[in-house]
């Protein structure tokens, strides 16, 4: 007997399971569950996926659904590990709680570098495992070093075709082949979740925004993320658009809606907050929005890729600037976005929809990104990025790194040779941490 095990935490993510196997991605199985996290920062209060609108049109894909939260309360499932002495009692313990059995398992997970899914490739010891990833960052490098013993027993990465052309760089250190999830069977799955949602207003191509609450992730402040919805509304209204739709991130707070309701009613625009859980993807179906507006979302891909929506992107200069460490993994949606989409305070680019670089360009930047964020698990991208950085040293690009990242790494665009010393020189720091004390001091 073979049981596969489907981990998911959102309802996009369901979607895309549900295309794959509708498209026979995955082999015959005996039994199949859709294992549901909740990585909220408060599940008890959240909705998990299984409550969403919408899935039960995608709930007859599987013989069983079942709770990792339930399982493993009360921990959490983003900050719970088992220990490595107590993996086999776990997977004891999993076997029975889901009737398992005996049975031969096969893993698809979400984000392998990180819990719960990294735990479940643990504890599984021996399972294969594939990945699947909708969003951007399956473009990046992994984000962290990951147990070879996990590694090597991934079988491929799917995802979809965001990006057509484009391969992703994840799990690529262990020779992971990327496999793509059809573009029909999954905007099938989604046109089933576009069946639902009565209480959806009735507009028809409004502008829409796309929240995502950067402030829970700390890169950006509460007022700094009020004032870039503030800014998508200003944007859209200058292009003419005098209905809006404000698609706020489900687990942001309600008062995010109140400066954008404040901004609306002096620029004199019907605005719409909606506050139904659903997917953008749904509302592209719902509504046809004469154009999107968001920060760095997988779903601004989603409406250009899969739809065909005009697309503009804002802020993303800032968070560029923001990201820290530099080897954060949220450092390649945004500069896929930015590097890409047009900015939404270019009317003639909005306008006319014009691409930023075509994705062979995009695929070598990525290439040399990749290697500056994570050298040692992608050690071997070294010449491409060095070749890259020589050939496009540009203020476009190096708006992409940071001088210090180049310098540290010795490759093009950091310090200068003859002065690469100066970081290293203990006089030298010493000297300027008594000139920044002495400036602060003036200011005072």
């Amino acid at each position: 007997m073979t049981t596969q095990i489907f981990q998911a935490s959102t309802l996009y993510g369901t979607a895309t399971l549900a295309a794959a196997l509708d498209s026979g991605c995955f082999r015959p199985a005996d039994r199949r569950i859709l294992l549901v996290c909740n990585n909220s920062v408060t599940p008890e209060t959240s909705p998990g996926l299984d409550a969403m609108p919408g899935f039960e049109r995608l709930r007859d894909r599987f013989d069983d659904v079942v709770s990792y939260n339930a399982a493993i309360f009360p921990f959490h499932p983003g900050g719970w590990a088992p220990r490595r002495d107590d993996l086999p009692l776990w997977e004891r313990y999993l076997r029975h709680e889901w009737r398992l059995g005996d049975d031969d398992v096969e893993l698809a997970v979400e984000s392998i570098q990180v819990n719960p899914s990294l735990s479940l490739a643990q504890i599984f010891t021996g399972a294969p495992v594939t990945v699947y990833a909708d969003g951007l960052m399956s473009y990046g490098p992994t984000r962290n070093k990951i147990d070879p013993l996990v590694g090597t027993r991934v079988d491929r990465v799917l995802h979809l075709d965001l990006l057509p052309g484009l391969k992703p760089l994840l799990l690529t250190e262990f020779s992971v082949p990327g496999e793509i999830v059809p573009t029909p069977a999954f905007t099938k799955a989604l046109a089933e979740l576009a069946a639902v949602g009565d209480e959806l207003p009735a507009l028809e191509e409004p502008a829409l925004l796309l929240g995502q609450y950067l402030s829970a992730l700390g890169i950006l402040s509460v007022e700094q993320e009020e004032e870039l919805h503030v800014r998508m509304l200003r944007g859209a209204a200058d292009l003419g658009h005098r209905t809006v739709v404000f698609k706020p991130h489900p687990s942001a707070p309600a008062h995010f809606a109140q400066s954008l309701e404040r901004e609306a009613e002096a620029l004199e625009v019907e605005l719409t907050v909606l506050d139904t859980p659903v997917l953008a993807e749904v509302l592209y179906q719902r509504m046809r929005p004469a154009l999107v507006v968001g920060c760095f979302s997988t779903a601004l891909l989603t409406a250009t890729a899969l739809y065909g929506l005009p697309v503009a992107r804002v802020g993303t200069d800032l968070l560029l600037e923001r990201l820290t460490p530099f080897e954060n993994s949220n450092r390649v949606p945004v500069t896929i976005v930015d590097a890409l989409l047009p900015d939404l305070g270019d009317r003639a680019a909005v306008t006319g929809q014009r691409r930023g670089m075509d994705v062979e360009a995009l695929g070598a930047l990525l290439s040399a990104l990749g290697f500056a964020m994570q050298p040692k698990i992608l050690p071997g991208l070294r010449a491409q990025a060095e070749s890259y950085l020589a050939r496009n040293l540009d203020d476009r690009v190096l708006r992409y790194f940071k001088r210090r990242r180049l310098t540290a790494l010795a490759l093009p665009g950091g310090v200068p040779v003859q002065l690469a010393f100066i970081p290293r020189n203990a006089t030298v720091r010493r000297v300027a941490r008594k000139a920044r004390s002495l400036r602060r001091g003036v200011r005072r």
